[in-house]
């Protein structure tokens, strides 16, 4: 196969022409890997004579312990093996743009879409390595990093694309299989020598990585070699001549694809793009005309893409709803009127309406829909949390009513398209927030600051919409319909056996599928031995993205009509039975057993998605209102019953829900039970293959959910920490622990406050962190994690504290020293709200120190704080004599007699009081034993919260020696800041007044300044 260009121009009489050179694309391939080989080669024979030592030191260890290069350190540190690399590497860039090019030309005729795309990922591909070679990790580690991984990730398309477009059977494929195979392979004890060397900070386990970083060098470079087999084999040979007006590319007959290629240009409507032409030759080959890049009709695929965008925004829009008209209940602390906006949900009852259901369903009824329900996205641009509310709620009555119109649709090919749609909406709305630290990034009650993201948003839903209004016709049918007599035998079921499974699976997806990381929250247990006992919600949230990505595969490929004799068993009771089994570990398994046990139930959710849509459509055809009126009806109905179970105290009747997370679950499961079939034990085939409205969007749905597995796994490394958390002052052995009670996230203007806590607590440089009113995986807060940019941002070990099935209102634990172990606690409440407690040892400098985290209930219930007290004094007292700081929200004036809490947590629990001078306090406690404290401040709550941040700051005695006076006289030796170090200081730029000075809106209050306090003489530090 060659590539020539034609005579054009010449005429009688005109000079001679020059003869075209022909090359072999074979050298272009060997040229590439000689120049690659060369430079790695060359830089690392130079670094080893001129730096040898210098190179093979790293931030653990140096020579003799590590005596082998890494390949950053050989091409990116020293001069002159950096310059001579960067200039070999620059002369390979050129090759290897050709190769990708090449490589595309060679494998369009037989698999167009594919090496598109593989052609796509190689220039991405390209383009990142020299990010990471330019930009080495000396001169910005993060950027360098990032271009990295993108190299890393982009080489799996890259090679499994490859080997697919290269025809079965050969030695060359074998040869592909087994080099990417090595590959990949490799990176595992990359991986694990890399965690060795920075987590573990093993002296050699660096040298062990480098091996395997220079064999993937090796290996990624011989794969291209390969291209060199492929180019000579095809004959494909490069002519340089006369200016042409269209390339001409040669192919065997032998080698034409069984599709005619101009088939495989036509769009999914059956236009043609542009159209090929044809020349026989005498010689056994053909000659397609043809321009160089044949760029395929992708309207089908940008349409389909719009549908995805546009079910994302659904999602955003959806799920802002309840966390927007909560920001009142919250500040109410009961019913506050707002949660009538719950009720814009049930919109769908107006298409009873005939000739709105008709109007609804037209294209410019759902293009005027999507106009006006973008308003509730616009709603960020309000400062007001009550004019928030009044365009969010409006937004989701017509959102509703639209999608409701959409789902209904008269073809039910549409409606289970309509049905995968949600799927993969809910899909990248989780991607969404997982990339974002748990919050959605178009939601409108995020931090205006940030408001570029909303603005980003909006501009890409407004032109999906007008790509949806402007499409030629919708995508074309296939000739499979769904078996009219199922349809007919659908339309005889009442409405409420489709209105309940479709109202408990939105509740179901929103309340476990939303954020990847509720799952977690929901097993998550603690420590043991230094280590999680189960996934961490920031490290492992990529595992529910990657099970939501196998659920929806399902569907897909049964829609798709791929595999023609399958049978669809998502509607059977056996297939229930499995999703039920998965619900029952997520409820009564804690750790990686019960986090399972939650993959597997939201992986039903999903599969099940379109099915339930379609049947919904089928049940509700002529009875629209009903069937998706009262689906939403459902959804509030276990919305509100989910709040009830940890709101109880602040709602008439919620007792009768109280920690009763189970009957929700029941609940859940027993309405989706009536979508399936029990009385068969055959397979059950309610769908049929062929049902996706077009088969050109078949290898994008598959493509869309490999990106989005591959950016949830890509994302998590990039934030995976390379470097345990350390504290702000490791030298002088001091720390700073700090309470705040944070609201459950939403600050005073009705926004999510996750910035700027991490913003103050960075700057009063807390090491230990007490974090309360956190759990907020629940539709009324969000799901969001409050700890999450703190984690990922400041490096902190992180505890979470007890999950959304405990029933509390979550306590939340941050350390910069490890975590050796960590036990949460059910305090006691035997009426009022369910008190949370963490306990943990942490290593703080080599010496143990218990810290306590937790939340006492409410004054309106004395028996309870007195019974939560003791448990809580008990918890201290039996830690004794070990070091313990106390951090907590205790409801009790100071030196309150007992039953009141204070006196019976300071006495029975042996520990101190911060400053028992302090009168001036009601909630937030800081006590301590076995430790000089020597600043105490109180920081005010700017618009954050409704509580203070208390800070104490202690400094540990030598190891071994403990406190040597800690008499009352001693504890209070009173100083002023500049009679201590100045690492003992606390920030400057917070002193000031709600006036001025201060930090946004922060300041040092009740005393103006921080209080400090010396040693005692006889101190042993």
């Amino acid at each position: 196969m060659h590539l020539k260009g034609s005579d054009a121009g010449a005429g009688s009489g005109s000079a001679p022409r020059p003869q075209p050179l022909t090359l072999s694309a074979a050298l272009v391939a060997r040229l590439h890997t000689c120049l690659a080989y060369t430079a790695f080669s060359t830089a690392l024979i130079v670094g080893c004579l001129c730096h040898y030592k210098k190179i093979v030191k790293n931030g653990v260890a140096g020579y003799p312990q590590e005596w082998f290069p890494s390949v950053s350190a050989t091409i990116g540190d020293w001069y002159p093996e950096r310059n001579i690399f960067q200039v070999l590497i620059a002369l390979t860039a050129g090759p290897r743009l050709a190769l990708v090019l090449f490589q595309y030309y060679l494998h369009y005729p037989r698999r167009p879409l594919l090496s598109m795309l593989v052609f796509v990922f190689g220039m991405i591909r390209t383009l990142s390595c020299g990010g990471w070679v330019y930009i080495t990790s000396s001169d910005d580690h993060d950027v360098h990093d990032v271009f990295m991984i993108t190299y890393m990730v982009c080489n799996i398309p890259w090679m499994v694309g490859g080997i697919a477009c290269t025809p079965a059977g050969t030695s060359l494929k074998r040869r592909r299989v087994l080099v990417s195979s090595a590959f990949f392979i490799s990176i595992i004890p990359l991986v694990y020598f890399f965690l060795q060397h920075k987590v573990h900070r093993i002296p050699g386990a660096y040298t062990h990585y480098s091996f395997f970083e220079w064999g993937l060098i090796f290996l990624d470079v011989l794969y291209d070699a390969m291209a060199e087999q492929e180019f000579k084999e095809a004959d494909l040979q490069i002519t340089f001549g006369p200016k042409v007006s269209a390339p001409v590319l040669t192919v065997d007959k032998e080698d034409i694809p069984s599709e005619p290629l101009v088939s495989i240009l036509r769009n999914g409507n059956g236009n043609s793009a542009q159209e090929p032409s044809f020349d026989s030759s005498s010689n056994g080959r053909i000659s397609i005309h043809q321009p160089l890049f044949v760029v395929q009709n992708l309207r089908p695929h940008f349409s389909f893409l719009s549908d995805v965008y546009l079910s994302y925004i659904f999602w955003s829009i959806f799920t802002s709803l309840i966390p927007t008209l909560f920001y009142f209940s919250v500040w109410e602390l009961g019913i506050a009127g707002h949660e009538l906006a719950l009720l814009s949900t049930l919109s769908p009852f107006l298409l009873g309406i005939p000739p709105l259901l008709r109007w609804a369903r037209t294209r410019g009824g759902q293009t005027t829909l999507r106009l006006l329900e973008f308003v509730a996205l616009a709603a960020y641009a309000l400062e007001s949390p009550g004019l928030r509310l009044l365009a969010v709620a409006p937004g989701i009555a017509v959102l509703v009513l639209r999608q409701a119109a959409k789902w209904s649709a008269d073809e039910d090919a549409d409606s289970e398209y309509q049905g995968i749609l949600m799927g993969l909406g809910l899909v990248v709305a989780a991607l969404s927030k997982h990339l974002n630290h748990s919050n959605n990034p178009v939601w409108p009650f995020v931090n205006r600051k940030e408001a570029l993201y909303n603005k980003i948003g909006l501009a890409l839903a407004l032109l999906a919409v007008y790509e949806s209004y402007t499409r030629p016709m919708s995508f074309e049918k296939l000739s499979r319909r769904p078996a009219q007599q199922k349809a007919n035998s659908a339309q005889k079921q009442h409405w409420l056996t489709a209105a309940l499974p479709l109202g408990s699976l939105l509740f179901s997806l929103h309340n476990l599928a939303s954020d990847p990381s509720t799952l977690i929250a929901w097993s998550w247990t603690g420590y043991e031995n230094g280590a999680p006992r189960g996934p961490v919600p920031h490290l492992h949230a990529a595992l529910t993205l990657l099970a939501l990505c196998a659920g929806l595969l399902y569907p897909i490929l049964l829609a798709s009509g791929t595999t023609p004799h399958a049978l669809d068993v998502r509607m059977h009771g056996m297939y229930f039975v499995l999703g039920a089994l998965g619900a029952r570990l997520l409820y009564v398994e804690r750790g990686w057993k019960g986090y399972m046990g939650g993959l597997g139930f939201v992986a039903f959710l999903v599969s099940i998605a379109s099915a339930v849509v379609l049947r919904a459509a089928q049940v509700g055809k002529g009875r629209v209102g009903k069937t998706f009126g009262g689906a939403f009806v459902v959804y509030c109905l276990l919305n509100l019953a989910s709040v009830f179970t940890v709101a109880y105290a602040f709602v008439p009747g919620g007792w009768v829900l109280r920690e009763r997370t189970d009957c929700v679950l029941i609940a859940q499961m027993a309405c989706l039970a009536l979508a399936f079939e029990f009385s068969r034990l055959d397979y059950v085939q309610l769908t049929r293959p062929g049902s996706m409205p077009s088969k050109a969007v078949l290898p994008v749905a598959k493509l869309l959910l490999a990106v989005v597995s591959v950016l949830s796994v890509l994302g998590t490394l990039y934030r995976w920490p390379s470097t345990p958390p350390r504290p702000f002052q490791p030298g002088p052995r001091i720390f700073n622990a700090g309470i705040w009670t944070v609201h459950f996230g939403i600050d005073n203007e009705g926004r999510d406050s996750q910035r700027g806590m991490t913003d103050l607590i960075r700057d009063m440089r807390l090491d230990v962190v007490g974090l309360l009113e956190t759990d907020l995986h629940r539709t009324a807060f969000g799901h969001r994690d409050l700890t999450r940019v703190a984690v990922e941002e400041s490096g902190y070990y992180v505890d979470i504290g007890p999950g959304p099935n405990s029933h509390t209102w979550g306590a939340a634990l941050l350390s910069k020293f490890p975590i050796i172990n960590s036990t949460h606690h059910l305090l006691p409440s035997p009426h009022g709200e369910l008190a949370p407690a963490i306990e943990a040892v942490l290593d703080v400098y080599g010496t143990k120190v218990t810290v306590v985290v937790a939340h006492n209930g409410q004054e309106e219930d004395p028996l309870d704080r007195e019974l939560q007290s003791k448990e809580l004094a008990r918890i201290m007292a039996a830690s004794y004599p070990r070091p313990v700081v106390f951090l907590g929200y205790v409801v009790t004036k100071p030196h309150a007699e007992r039953p009141a809490p204070y006196k019976i947590m300071v006495e029975d629990g042996r520990v101190h009081d911060i400053d028992h001078e302090d009168e001036d306090r009601w909630c937030e406690y800081i006590f301590y034993r076995g430790l000089y404290r020597t600043s105490y401040a109180r920081v005010s709550r700017g618009i954050i919260t409704d509580t203070e941040l208390q800070i104490g700051q202690f400094a540990l005695p030598k190891h071994g020696v403990g406190v040597t006076n800690d008499t009352l006289p001693a504890r209070y030796l009173r100083a002023f800041k500049e009679q201590l170090p100045e690492h003992h200081w606390f920030f400057m730029e917070y002193y000031g007044d709600e006036n001025q000075g201060g930090v946004n809106g922060h300041f040092y209050h009740v005393f103006g300044t921080p209080l400090y306090y010396n040693f005692p003489e006889d101190a042993v530090l």
